[in-house]
């Protein structure tokens, strides 16, 4: 996802960084949440939480629980895994999407390359949310099929 819708919507006109309404469009421009509707990114909004990390802070470490996901508002992250090469996500880049959906361990370590600013949503009211808001479910699966279909073509 390219970093400017993002940027635009965090430094627009009117935008609160209290204010669900605001973090509801910033979901928007984050594929994973793009095909919900607006009540429901409201919804998700409203769990999330603003966290800063410092530099060389880990976001998450590989192997532990998944208990939250987090949109990368501002900088850059480094994601590890066992027996690859590194590779740097920026802003608008969700990590934990997969532990968060499924309790399993995080796949990869995140380790922020500078301060970074994340939107945080944890995993017990997210999983709440998703039983009482089954076209959320529907949504972000849709969106992980297609990037299966994407990593299978490839």
């Amino acid at each position: 996802m390219p970093a400017a819708p993002l940027a635009t919507l965090l430094m627009g006109e009117g935008f609160r960084r209290d204010d669900a309404r605001g973090w509801t469009n910033v979901l928007a421009e984050v594929p994973l949440f793009a095909a919900i509707g607006a009540r429901q990114r409201r919804k998700v909004a409203s769990l999330a939480r603003i966290r800063r990390f410092a530099d060389g802070a880990p976001l998450v470490r590989r192997g532990e629980p998944g208990d939250a996901l987090h949109v990368v508002l501002d900088g850059t992250v480094s994601v590890r895994r066992s027996g690859r090469r590194s590779n740097s996500l920026g802003v608008g880049a969700i990590i934990g999407e997969l532990a968060l959906l499924d309790g399993g361990p995080r796949t990869a370590s995140v380790v922020p390359q500078g301060e970074v600013v994340t939107l945080t949503v944890p995993a017990s009211g997210f999983r709440t949310l998703l039983r009482a808001e089954p076209g959320i479910a529907i949504g972000i699966a849709e969106e992980l099929a297609r990037r299966l279909r994407a990593a299978d073509s490839d």
